[in-house]
């Protein structure tokens, strides 16, 4: 059913409108080594946009059967893979998606702790599954096409345990990883949505008067960006400003002072906003009692993990009987925790923006995505859900395959150092999915 109904749920409910496949003849051919027990492989995915699921799903069940058709190499069955998805998923968006996940082959993981049971779950899929796996190393979905956030290394420990387990089990397949790049790319420019959101923005920042007229915009699209560019820095400049002084009034968070006058360089942009980052988790970790250690993309989950953890209490089941009062306090300590995980979702939008994005390269893309991820906050603040986004315009997404990596050739190099054979894979994994990233507009069909 979730595949007869995928095309038109795309239609009604997805941005993208077409796909635009790169390299699937090595897709091909690897499902057609899967089906013939040559090989087991995962398929590492970028992770941009929270339709990237949805386009992984097309390209499965209704590009890929149709190239190998027309390469006269068709596949015996429909592919399909199994997947990993956060365990938080059906925690926000309700037990119906767990269970549509689990019907769909999925295996969740909770982020921010050693969840062994999850680990078991996906080693065991990768290496006796009906299916390939897909996984995102990045983690999350970072709001930008063109930006890959560093990768996690459990998908290169998964593929060692796989070339372990089918070692162990005296079989022969071979164990790759695919790197799959995902990008999307408007049909169309659209200016005049974008000024019309840039507009609203402004409104609710409180740098133009409500119902203000919308500025006219210039005929040639270069000028365009010259024209909205500025205002998009002035709106991303007062959002920082306001921020900071809600941190500083409220939470008593001492903000270094710039050593020189602030100049609205992307530079002094990007301290900035590291600084606020900085101020915004530090405020969740007090109150979670967990100590400010790891990359920014690492602390969020284990507040998000400690969040759900205070949230959905393991002494809390629902066999246990709770007075009322005892209720109305596991109430309370629920929303105290989900208070203090908002500062979290806020840093989520943002951990991979950077001062000079749009400058460096003034796409409507590029300006799409960082306006996109300030009106998320933006709406956050307002105690609202940020999805579903506004559709600015028709996408397509550009989906290229690279050239699988041979976990069993490193099998000798992991037996002599696991750490570093692991670190190596995931090094060698991201840059290769660095190469699949395009800088410019491919031709679309």
């Amino acid at each position: 059913m979730t595949k007869t109904f995928l095309p038109l749920w795309m239609r009604w409910k997805s941005s993208v409108q077409d796909l635009h496949i790169q390299g699937a003849e090595t897709l091909i051919e690897l499902f057609q080594q899967f089906e013939t027990q040559n090989a087991r492989f995962l398929i590492a995915f970028r992770h941009p946009s929270p339709d990237d699921a949805y386009c992984l799903m097309n390209l499965l069940w209704y590009e890929l059967p149709k190239i190998s058709r027309q390469l006269g190499k068709p596949l015996q069955c429909t592919p399909h893979v199994h997947f990993i998805y956060d365990r938080g998923i059906p925690l926000w968006a309700g037990d119906w998606m767990g269970g549509l996940y689990s019907r769909l082959g999925g295996t969740s993981i909770q982020r921010g702790k050693v969840d062994r049971q999850g680990l078991k779950s996906a080693r065991h899929l990768f290496a006796h599954g009906q299916f390939p796996l897909a996984a995102a190393p990045e983690g999350a979905n970072n709001g930008h096409t063109e930006v890959v956030s560093p990768f996690e290394p459990g998908i290169a420990q998964f593929g060692f345990w796989c070339a372990e387990d089918v070692l162990k089990g005296d079989r022969q397949e071979q164990v790759f990883i695919l790197p799959l790049g995902i990008q999307y790319f408007y049909q169309a420019a659209p200016w005049q949505p974008l000024a019309a959101l840039l507009a609203q923005l402004e409104t609710e920042i409180g740098l133009a008067a409500p119902n203000a007229s919308l500025p006219a915009l210039p005929a040639e699209p270069t000028a365009i960006a010259q024209t909205l560019y500025p205002r998009l820095v002035k709106l991303g400049w007062r959002l920082l400003e306001i921020m900071e002084s809600y941190y500083r009034d409220f939470f008593r968070v001492s903000f270094e002072p710039a050593e020189a006058p602030v100049d609205q360089s992307a530079n002094e942009l990007a301290i900035r906003l590291n600084r606020l980052l900085d101020a915004a988790l530090q405020v969740a970790e007090s109150f979670f009692h967990i100590p400010p250690k790891g990359s920014v993309i690492d602390r969020c989950r284990k507040i998000e993990q400690a969040g759900w953890d205070w949230i959905y209490r393991e002494d809390l089941r629902p066999e246990k009987s709770l007075s009322p009062v005892e209720r109305g306090l596991a109430d309370r300590l629920a929303e105290e925790a989900t208070l203090r995980m908002w500062h979290m979702r806020l840093v989520e939008s943002f951990v991979a923006v950077t001062g000079d994005y749009v400058k460096a390269k003034p796409s409507v893309e590029r300006f799409a995505e960082t306006l996109l991820l300030v009106r998320d906050t933006i709406v956050r603040i307002q105690g609202k859900n940020p999805f579903p986004r506004p559709t600015l315009g028709a996408q397509v997404a550009y989906l290229a395959v690279g050239e699988p990596l041979s976990v069993s050739n490193r099998w000798t190099a992991y037996k002599q150092s696991r750490r570093q054979a692991v670190a190596d894979l995931t090094t060698d994994l991201q840059m290769a999915v660095q190469a699949l990233i395009t800088s410019e507009k491919p031709p679309l069909k």
